[in-house]
């Protein structure tokens, strides 16, 4: 180790000006690590193909960071080209179908993905990065190597140099599933390429000096396949970022979801609950808003249009981080969904950690036994609510609305310190 400040490179694919979720957990780990003593340099893309851009986030950079960005190759300028896309347009992640047509270009491009780009479109980028990265690590004494995926594609970059430099720490860090993720089972994978896929994530998994990730269930099915211990540091919210809400709430009775919804996360049985209460109950229909800040999948839509909410509801383009909070703390109602998939019980985003810290009340649909049902009793919140529990759902919104109609500005969540991102970089630091 040098007698400086101990030095960590991090491996990102997404960092600033990318917006969305994905580049929330490096960037706070970023902010806090100069406080305790440790020198961040980050190692990212210069032009990737990001889902939105948000220079706010770029605030949160401290200046004791050295970035450094290198160009990449994404074969997503082709697919837009054969697909009639304009080059502008954002590719969407998650599987997220915003027009609803499954044409053959589109299927034939998720076959390419799952069977020739492996693990994923960003392994044209491994190959430069180890090469740029090998004199790098030996030009500035880096003490540890973070790679944070997905993409895993920036694990492999990880493993290469952990085979030119045997000494070298190297941290792991898994914000999602490999060969678990919800839309795994969506990439047409022949037996050739989901035997690649897990052989290459279990090198990861065994070769890493520490693997970290973001929840309990997850942290048991990494370490079976591991075979040894994975840390486990879960997603968060920036104090910094949620100060005390002294605005107005919402004039109407908003339901609102911030982020992105693709079709594991759009669940019928809700709007089937409040097309009934809209028939049924004039001051309800009189005072509904349901509003969506981020990418919608077109089920969503068609399940909205299928019970008359349409006229109900305002899409609302993404927006910066910045107001983001402000949707979220103005909101009557925060919409917290769980993917229906297999996985769902082991599946903790960082978008629930900022409902947590807007002080909003939550409904939540998703497995009563997973891991952001536990969660939540801990929080003091109430519990979730299963995917196909309408009476469950019908209770949670008359009692909210009942609760608005009186003026009461209610307000949940306890015990959220542990959760905040200087306190989890605490933690980080102890693996570094």
């Amino acid at each position: 180790m040098s007698e400086s400040k101990k030095k960590v490179l991090i491996i990102t694919y997404y960092w600033p000006p990318s917006g969305g979720a994905g580049v929330q957990r490096c960037l706070k780990f970023v902010k806090y690590l100069p406080s305790f003593g440790i020198e961040p340099h980050v190692y990212t893309v210069e032009n990737g193909e990001y889902p939105s851009i948000d220079h706010s986030l770029e605030k949160d950079i401290p200046r004791e960071a050295v970035v450094i960005k290198q160009p990449i190759w994404e074969p997503y300028p082709l697919f837009k080209l054969i697909s009639g896309k304009k080059k502008d347009d954002k590719v969407q992640a998650g599987f997220i179908s915003e027009d609803g047509k499954d044409s053959f270009v589109k299927k034939l491009s998720v076959w390419i993905r799952g069977n020739f780009l492996i693990p994923d479109p960003r392994r044209f980028w491994i190959k430069p990065s180890v090469k740029f990265l090998k004199k790098y690590i030996k030009e500035n004494d880096i003490d540890v190597v973070l790679s944070s995926g997905p993409p895993h594609s920036m694990h492999m970059i990880a493993l290469a140099l952990k085979k030119q430099f045997p000494d070298l720490k190297w941290i792991a860090d898994f914000r999602d599933p490999w060969t678990d993720i919800d839309f795994y089972k969506d990439l047409m994978l022949s037996k050739w390429a989901d035997k690649k896929h897990h052989r290459m994530e279990k090198e990861v998994l065994q070769t890493a000096d520490e693997i970290i990730t973001v929840g309990p269930t997850l942290q048991k099915d990494l370490e079976n396949i591991r075979g040894s211990k994975v840390q486990l540091i879960t997603n968060g919210y920036d104090e910094a970022d949620y100060p005390v809400y002294e605005g107005e709430l919402d004039k109407e009775f908003t339901l609102s979801h911030v982020g992105s919804l693709n079709k594991d996360r759009n669940h019928p049985a809700l709007w089937k609950v409040i097309g009934g209460l809209v028939n049924s109950n004039p001051q309800f229909k009189n005072h509904l808003k349901l509003q969506f800040v981020g990418p919608v999948d077109a089920s969503l839509k068609a399940s909205l249009e299928e019970n008359n909410l349409l006229s109900y509801t305002e899409f609302i383009p993404p927006v910066s981080h910045s107001s983001v909070r402000e949707y979220q703390q103005r909101s009557r109602v925060l919409m917290l969904f769980i993917n229906r998939s297999p996985n769902a019980k082991g599946l903790l985003t960082g978008k629930m950690f900022e409902y947590l810290a807007a002080k909003r009340p939550i409904i939540a649909i998703g497995p009563v036994d997973g891991d952001v049902a536990t969660i939540f009793r801990e929080s003091n919140l109430d519990d979730l609510i299963d995917f196909d529990d309408q009476e469950g759902m019908k209770e949670f919104v008359l009692n909210q609305f009942e609760m608005y109609i009186q003026g009461k500005g209610h307000i949940g969540s306890e015990n959220l310190k542990r959760f905040s991102r200087k306190a989890l970089t605490k933690e980080l630091v102890n693996f570094l």
